[in-house]
C-alpha cells in the first residue's frame, strides 16, 4: 500500500495566508495568488533576458521556481517585512526557519521525486543566475502592489512603494529595466485604458 502525502494539501493551504498582514489593503493578496504572478513575470523577465540580452535562462525553469519560491510560507507564515529585516540577527534566523520548513515540505514527498522539488524549494538547491531573477520578479510583483494600493487610494501603500523601490535598485539588471519599462506603466491605468489595445 502507497504512503499517504500531506506535501499537495499543505500547498493547496498558501491561498490561506494573507500577504502584507501588517497593512490595511483595498484589495487583500494570498501567497498562492502571488506566487502566480511571480511566475509569470519570472517567465517574462527570463524570455527578456534570452531574446534581448543574450542570455541563456530556461524561463519555463524560471516560472516553476517562482510558483514554489514561498511555499515555506505554509509553515512559517508570511513574516513581515519590518519585522524579518528588523536587524541583521533576525534576517540571519529567519533564513534558518526557511531553509528547515523548505526541507520539511520536500521531505513529505514520496522519495523517488524529492530531488525534484528540492531543486525547486530548497534555495540553496536553486542556480544562483535563476534564484536571483526569481527574486527580481519577487520584488517586482511587491511594486506592482503597491501601485494598485496607491492608484485605489490607499496611502498606506507610498512608503512601502519607496522601500521597494529602493530595494529594486539592488536587482536592476538590463531586463528589468526593459520590464519596468514596457510593462509596469499599464499598472497606473484604469481598466477602460488597458482595455483600449485590444
Amino acid at each position: 500500500m502507497m504512503q499517504t502525502s500531506h506535501f499537495i494539501a499543505n500547498l493547496a493551504r498558501l491561498k490561506l495566508i494573507q500577504r502584507w498582514p501588517l497593512m490595511r489593503t483595498v484589495t487583500p493578496e494570498n501567497v498562492q495568488e502571488h506566487s502566480h504572478q511571480v511566475a509569470v513575470v519570472s517567465h517574462m523577465l527570463a524570455l527578456i533576458k534570452n531574446k534581448k540580452f543574450g542570455g541563456n535562462v530556461c524561463p519555463e525553469r524560471a516560472a516553476l521556481i517562482a510558483l514554489y519560491h514561498d511555499v515555506s510560507e505554509v509553515i512559517t507564515g508570511d513574516l513581515p517585512s519590518p519585522i524579518k529585516y528588523f536587524n541583521q540577527d533576525i534576517a540571519s534566523e529567519y533564513k534558518k526557519i526557511e531553509a528547515i520548513a523548505e526541507t520539511t515540505l520536500v521531505n513529505m514527498v514520496p522519495e523517488e521525486f524529492q530531488q525534484d522539488f528540492a531543486e525547486l524549494i530548497e534555495h540553496d538547491k536553486i542556480e544562483p543566475e535563476l534564484g536571483r531573477l526569481v527574486k527580481s520578479a519577487d520584488v517586482i510583483c511587491g511594486y506592482l502592489k503597491t501601485m494598485e494600493e496607491i492608484a485605489a487610494g490607499n496611502h498606506e501603500f507610498e512608503k512601502a512603494k519607496n522601500n521597494i523601490a529602493k530595494t529594486l535598485e539592488k536587482y536592476r539588471s538590463p531586463e528589468v529595466d526593459y520590464f519596468m519599462e514596457v510593462f509596469v506603466p499599464s499598472f497606473s491605468l484604469s481598466l477602460d485604458e488597458i482595455s483600449s489595445q485590444l
